[in-house]
């Protein structure tokens, strides 16, 4: 549960009260010291306003409750006239950074390094005419984001972005996911316990997302910076925004996202999805060797060398999943977030299960004559992006399953390091499947999956199929991911 309560200067450290602002003077020993460091911040930028509403916690993460935030302040921001930006509410998260330093929430780990996670949330969100009071919503949303960090130890970074696939508010609005990018006022602080950033949501509509995802995050910022009802130079948020970039100018689409893709490629190296593969090329009666990756069973594990080697093949992950609301911190599984970016604490790709079991040295590296690779809708839907954005520009790009421990990597010519060859374009190694495809097959197989960029018009499950490279593709419901043994 939470409250909304007036803000009262620092928190004290006991517990969800708080202290007049001129008690901070006289008695700064009793508010905790990174706490006191973030305030002070938002100080600078509201000095006029030295008790803002806060959204607190009533049971603190620390004292077993289930919302990370300790508090989120809202301030009340004028904007800035000459530079059209618009009057506007701003949201500061309290407690993803190493608050106390006394090892409750965060383990302390000396000055120099990061705070917590090291940084902290923000969210600016354009205030409706004649609204008295911030709403309260963009607080629940950030909690939602904080248990992500805290049950999986991933880090957030500028031109990351998150899937959300519901309106933040959950209106009827067109805003259902965010990018991340650096507050446009708020200066990184230095506290007794480390270094926090200030990250700031911002709301796109699912068009703009999926431009983020095929090009890259931080180019989408800039062209949401140009447009003022967008966003504008602070990355406002409105929620009543009913037109995409694209739609308000349609040359961006085609001069920009179009020509960054062609150029540059994307950015993004990998997804955790709901994906599963199978060797076709042994029969399914061979369980000798049970490297065999099919639902319903239970592969074997990656080893410690397996993963640091996937980690380096997967530098950028994100949960792929249609429910938007996040599950309990000790959930088994992360669903409902989509994040692009693995972390610095602890890589997306290692699960509870990919315990060392098996000795690297132990499992060999199989040659497969034939593969059947298995995704859902919204993980098939960035194929296109795999093929082009990636491999024609001779990169990698890698799946990893929620589900398990199995990986699908695919791999151009021109991929170092990789154990699938030309030769031997299907090879695996355990769980971890990789697929070597030329440029030339790439170019095929665009063509035959182009009905993947009109899912509007999908009907599940759909098969493709190439048996001349002995290659078939299978795009089937959420439901044969989520209950693999019916």
């Amino acid at each position: 549960m939470e409250g909304v309560r007036p803000g009262g200067g620092v928190p004290a450290a006991g517990g969800p009260g708080s202290a007049p602002a001129s008690a901070a003077g006289s008695f700064p020993s009793l508010f905790p010291p990174g706490l006191h460091g973030i305030y002070g911040e938002c100080r600078r930028l509201y000095p006029e306003q030295p008790n803002p509403l806060q959204v607190t916690a009533i049971l603190k993460y620390w004292l077993g409750g289930p919302d990370p935030l300790d508090y989120v302040s809202m301030y009340r921001n004028l904007g800035n006239p000459t530079l059209n930006v618009p009057e506007h509410w701003h949201y500061v998260s309290f407690g993803l950074s190493d608050l106390y330093g006394d090892n409750r929430v965060h383990e302390f780990t000396g000055t120099d390094g990061p705070s917590g996670f090291g940084f902290e949330l923000t969210f600016r969100l354009k205030r409706e005419t004649g609204e008295s009071a911030p709403p309260t919503w963009p607080a629940e949303l950030m909690q939602g984001l904080a248990r992500y960090v805290f049950q999986s130890e991933n880090t957030f970074c500028s031109g990351d972005h998150v899937s959300w696939h519901s309106p933040l508010d959950n209106s009827e609005s067109r805003i259902q996911h965010m990018l991340l990018t650096e507050d446009p006022q708020m200066q990184p602080v230095q506290t007794p316990f480390g270094v926090v950033t200030f990250l700031q949501i911002v709301g796109v509509c699912t068009e703009e997302l999926h431009a983020a995802q095929q090009w890259n995050g931080q180019g989408i910022l800039e062209l949401l910076r140009t447009v003022p009802v967008a966003g504008g130079p602070w990355l406002i948020t409105d929620m009543r925004r009913g037109e995409t970039i694209f739609e308000i100018d349609p040359h961006l689409q085609q001069e920009r996202v179009d020509k960054g893709i062609e150029t540059d490629g994307s950015n993004l190296s990998g997804v955790s999805a709901k994906c599963a593969w199978d060797d076709l090329s042994r029969p399914p009666e061979d369980d000798e060797d049970t490297r065999s990756i099919c639902i319903g069973t239970q592969p074997r594990r990656l080893s410690g060398k397996d993963t640091e080697q996937i980690r380096e093949t997967l530098r950028r992950g994100l949960e792929i999943n249609s429910k938007p609301v996040l599950p309990p911190i000790n959930a088994q599984r992360q669903n409902g977030l989509n994040h692009d970016r693995a972390p610095s604490r602890k890589d997306s790709l290692e699960s509870e299960s990919s315990a060392a079991i098996i000795p690297h040295e132990l499992i060999r590296t199989r040659q497969l004559e034939s593969v059947h690779l298995k995704f859902n809708q919204e993980s098939g839907a960035l194929i296109p992006l795999c093929l082009r954005g990636r491999l024609l520009h001779g990169r990698h790009f890698t799946y990893k399953s929620i589900t398990g421990d199995t990986a699908i990597t695919f791999v151009s010519t021109g991929v170092e390091g990789a154990f699938a060859t030309e030769e031997h374009p299907y090879a695996a190694h355990g769980p971890w499947l990789q697929i070597l495809l030329t440029e030339e097959f790439v170019e095929k197989m665009l063509e035959d999956l182009e009905d993947l960029n009109s899912p509007e018009e999908f009907k599940l499950p759909k098969e493709y199929s190439w048996p001349e490279k002995k290659l078939k593709v299978s795009i089937l419901p959420d439901a044969v991911f989520d209950n693999p043994l019916h």
